[in-house]
């Protein structure tokens, strides 16, 4: 209840605004129902979708299935399901990797949409091993190590975090090169 009334007095000092929710359990420590989100998007106007960073596609469905009458928009958060939220009726994707990959994460976006799902499946098959590499590193931390190797210059994590140890910097290197990006030091 207190999640919800809050939600609810954000949207209402906005009412001429377009609001999102953001569910991410993981970083949250707690997931939006389905029921929540039902409820929400039945009731507050300007609520007009969420990023949903669970991971669970079959949440994502619900959010979906169960909002599509008012108009409710669902992205994917998670960039490994990009593809299957594509193909369950997300409108696209908020990723990480787009800070460092941007033309391959659009890339399954673009194609999905011309109707080459082959070559969007393709691009996710392309990405998922780069970002699952991330998976033994801190976020944000992860996410910087990548656009430095890739030549965004973004500079090194700021103090609670710390930088990737060598092993994992290595490891991050050996998954760009896999997926046939150029490497910087």
């Amino acid at each position: 209840e207190e999640l919800k009334q809050h939600i609810r007095s954000i949207a209402a000092s906005v009412p001429h605004t377009a609001v999102l929710l953001y569910n991410n359990p993981g970083r949250c420590g707690y997931a939006m129902s389905q029921d929540l989100v039902q409820d929400l998007a039945h009731s507050i106007p300007n609520l007009v979708g969420m990023k949903d960073s669970s991971g669970d596609l079959t949440q994502t469905m619900e959010f979906i299935r169960r909002n599509a009458d008012v108009g409710f928009k669902v992205m994917c958060g998670k960039d490994t399901l990009i593809y299957s939220g594509l193909c369950v009726g997300a409108v696209g994707a908020v990723c990480s990797t787009a800070n460092y990959l941007p033309e391959l994460v659009c890339s399954i976006y673009d194609k999905y949409v011309a109707g080459d799902l082959n070559g969007s499946l393709e691009a996710q098959w392309k990405l998922n091993p780069i970002r699952l590499a991330t998976d033994k590193s801190s976020f944000p931390v992860a996410t910087k190590d990548l656009a430095n190797l890739v030549g965004r210059n973004v500079g090194k994590p700021f103090l609670p975090n710390l930088p990737s140890p060598a092993k994992q910097m290595e490891h991050l290197k050996s998954e760009l090169l896999k997926g046939g990006y150029e490497v910087f030091e």
